[in-house]
Order: structure tokens, then sequence, then C-alpha cells
């Protein structure tokens, strides 16, 4: 939990209220827990293995482990951009302030200690930052009890609006859940915990209470996106949503101002270096084999940080949009990759993977060329640069049924295109090709052979 989970939450209760909320912190929840059945699966697969990209190299081949590998860190970059950009939200509304300075010290000093201490240190972190988010929780708590004053009359106004179903809250139940489930998959931090877990109970423990934990308190953090609208500090489905928490927090007593401001930096730091030594790892593993010294690596990862930095301060102004751009490219490239769990889908290739999360994410540029009448709103729609917030566009919404459903189909016809073109080679070449199942059944059957007779060969030599 980094400090973007005081702005996105915020924005989602703003815009579609409290069933909006519920959703998304449901939606957030279910993806680490599913970390302790999924998890298991692929351990046993590839138990040597340490990030997902393992089990891909092992099932598709190097060249698909690299392309899950880039857009893995091409994910990680956009979480260390949102953070950024966070926690500059939480100094300028707090402070009035330029947070620049504050942005480029967290940078440095987190590079500084990952660099030195490795994953072991943001595990330490880790275990602080879970002490941040609970004092931020009951701060907060109170802070909020004793400063922040409800008008009833907005509250009657807007109770239609805030607290009731809608149409956005009802497309969110779909969008949500596939775009972080999904997302939550290429975040290589989360399987370097599933991997380390002692044993499989360890990791459904954990990730039971991590999937409540994180449910109850990003509730919490949501509410003052609707609290801020009935103390009158901003409107249903306002511009600032993102800074209710900020706002309210500022309205309070200095002390309180401190405390939260500091602990948000806090939880900031303890993702940020969790980050950090997650793009390490990948880069290490996946691009180099590990055959790299570490240290190199490392001096890799500072390098990404200036472009993070820059991005933050001059471009980035909405940490759900950057999600959201994260979302849709891991519903275009996860659900086909994890169909190779599946015995059934023994027939797809690395090729097919590739072809079919590309494809989608052309799909969904396609889609949104015809949606919105031009080729300009359909390359916006790739960048959710009209978020998901209206009930009467259904653009995301399309885009996030495209993308997994599509990437799957792209997927099987290029398995088909590729598994008819051999066939054709076959028969011209009078090759008659066994199917996989079957081949892989006459290995099993060739090594248990070979086995016996190099125990009987033994046994003779005994005699």
């Amino acid at each position: 939990m980094g400090c973007g989970i005081l702005t996105t939450y915020t924005q989602i209760a703003n815009i579609a209220g409290i069933h909006g909320l519920l959703v998304y912190t449901v939606s957030g929840a279910i993806p680490i827990f599913l970390f302790s059945l999924f998890g298991p699966m692929i351990r046993r697969r590839c138990p040597e293995g340490f990030v997902l990209t393992e089990w891909v190299f092992q099932r598709f081949g190097p060249v698909t482990a690299l392309y899950l590998s880039a857009f893995t860190i091409f994910t990680m970059f956009l979480f260390m951009l949102s953070e950024l950009t966070a926690i500059e939200y939480a100094i300028e509304a707090l402070t009035g302030l330029d947070a620049t300075p504050a942005m480029v010290v967290q940078c440095v000093v987190t590079t500084i200690y990952t660099f030195l201490g490795g994953f072991h240190v943001s595990f330490i972190t880790d275990s602080f930052q879970a002490a941040f988010v609970l004092v931020l929780l009951v701060i907060g708590v109170i802070g909020y009890a004793t400063s922040i004053h409800i008008d009833m009359d907005l509250k009657h106004a807007t109770e239609g609006e805030l607290l009731h179903a809608n149409k956005l809250g009802w497309m969110l139940l779909y969008i949500l859940p596939v775009a972080i489930i999904t997302n939550d998959c290429f975040l290589s931090g989360f399987w370097l915990r599933t991997f380390a877990a002692k044993t499989d109970k360890d990791l459904y423990i954990g990730a039971s209470i991590a999937a409540v934990v994180a449910g109850v308190v990003c509730t919490l953090v949501g509410l003052p996106g609707i609290l801020a609208v009935w103390t009158g500090d901003m409107q249903v489905y306002d511009e600032n949503g993102s800074n209710a928490f900020f706002i309210l927090v500022s309205k309070m007593d200095n002390w309180i101002i401190g405390v939260i401001l500091i602990f948000s930096i806090g939880i900031s730091t303890a993702t940020f270096d969790s980050l950090q030594s997650a793009t390490t790892s990948s880069i290490s593993n996946d691009i180099f084999r590990n055959k790299v010294n570490i240290i190199w690596v490392r001096f890799i990862v500072i390098l990404v940080m200036v472009p993070s930095i820059v991005v933050a301060v001059k471009a980035a102004t909405n940490v759900l949009q950057i999600y959201l751009i994260a979302d849709l490219v891991s519903a275009s490239v996860i659900p086909i990759i994890f169909l190779g769990l599946s015995k059934r889908f023994d027939f797809l290739r690395g090729l097919d993977v590739m072809v079919g999360g590309l494809g989608a994410l052309v799909a969904v540029f396609i889609y949104g060329t015809i949606y919105y009448g031009n080729a300009k709103e359909g390359a916006r729609l790739l960048l959710v640069w009209n978020g998901i917030y209206s009930d009467e566009d259904w653009g995301a919404f399309g885009a996030f049924v495209i993308a997994p459903v599509g990437g799957c189909l792209i997927g099987f016809a290029c398995a088909a295109i590729r598994i008819t073109v051999l066939k054709i080679k076959d028969k011209i070449k009078g090759i008659d090709r066994l199917p996989e199942a079957e081949v892989q059944q006459e290995v099993l059957e060739d090594d248990e052979s070979f086995k016996k007779s190099k125990i009987k060969a033994l046994a003779v030599g005994l005699v």
C-alpha cells in the first residue's frame, strides 16, 4: 500500500459513490488472495523460479519471457511514477510547497539502501510500512471524527448520487476486477513474496490476512471522496477528487497534518523501494539470466529513476489514469499466458501468446476508432485518456472486454494457423507428426525404459 491508495480510492468514491468504492476495494483485495491459489501451481511447475517470467520462460520459451518482462518492467515504471505523483499531491496539498525536492530525495534515499541491501531491505521496510498504515489509519480516523463537520443539507442533496447503486458502479464491477487481477500479475514484488513463502499454507494465511486488511483500509481511505462533498469542499465528480483526502486533512490541527504527512511519505517510500527491488530482479533474471553482476543491474535501475522523476513532475497528473494504462496492457497480455497452466491448452506456444497480447491492443485501437469515429480517439483509448468516469461513455468498458477476450481469440487463431501450416508442411514432406501429448508420453516411456535397463545392468554388475 503506497501513497497512491490515498488518491485513487477517493477519486473513485467521488465519481461513483459508495457503490464504486466498494467495487474498487473488493477488486483490489481479491487478487491478493488469488496469489495463494495460483502461486502454488506456478511454484510446482517452476520450483527454482522467483518471478512469473521464470515460469513463462520454461513454458513458452525465452522470447516470450522477454516479451512479458518488457511489459512487467513498463508496469513497474508506471507504478513508480504513480507513487511519485501521489506523494507530490500529498506534499503540495498539505504544505503548499513545491514537492519536487522531496520526490528527488525519496528516489535518492530508496535507491541507496536498496542498492546496498537488495530485496532483503525491502522486506524489512514492508514491516515498517504495515505499522505506518495502521498509524495513519488511527490518526486519520481521529482527525476526521474531531475536525470534519458534515453539512446535512448537502448530504441529503447528494445521497442519490453517492449512496445508491449507479450505472458506473455496475460498469466498474466488470472493469476493475479484470484490470486489477491481471495487472497484479505484472508486479514482481508479489511474485517474489509468493515464491518466498515457506509453505503453501503460509502463503494462504498471509494472502488471506492481507486481502482482508487491504479491503478495510482502502475502504476507509476512500471515504473522504464522499465526505469532501458533504463538507462543501468539492462537488460530485470533482476534478480534484483525487485530492479529497489531503484537502480535508489540511483543515485539521497542525500536529495531525504533520503526522499524516510523515507517514504518507513513509508508506510511499516503502512501496517505492519494493518496486525498485522488483525491477532489479526482473532485469537481472529476465534479460541477463542472472549472468551479470547484480551491481550493474542496480545501476540500470538508478538510470530508470531519472525519467520517472521527470515524467512525474512534468506530465503525470492523474494517478488513477496511470494505473488504468497499465491495467489495459495487462488485460491484453496476461489471460492467454495463464491458459498455459491448463493441459487443455498444451497446443499454445510463445508465438500465439505474443500475437494474442499485441493483437488485443490493436483490436482495442480499432474498436476505439470505430466507437469514437476517428483514429486519434482510438489511440487515446489505449491510454484510457477519457478515464472510466462516465456512465454514458462505454469506450473504456468495451476496451476492457476486448482486451482479454480479443487476446485469447487472436492467440487461438494464431495457433490454428500455425498448426495448419505445420500439418501442410508435414504432408508435403511425408512426415507423420504425433500430437504433442503422444510425443510427451513416448518421451516418458523411453525415459522409464532407460531407467529400468540401468537398474537391471546395475543388478547384474552386483551379482
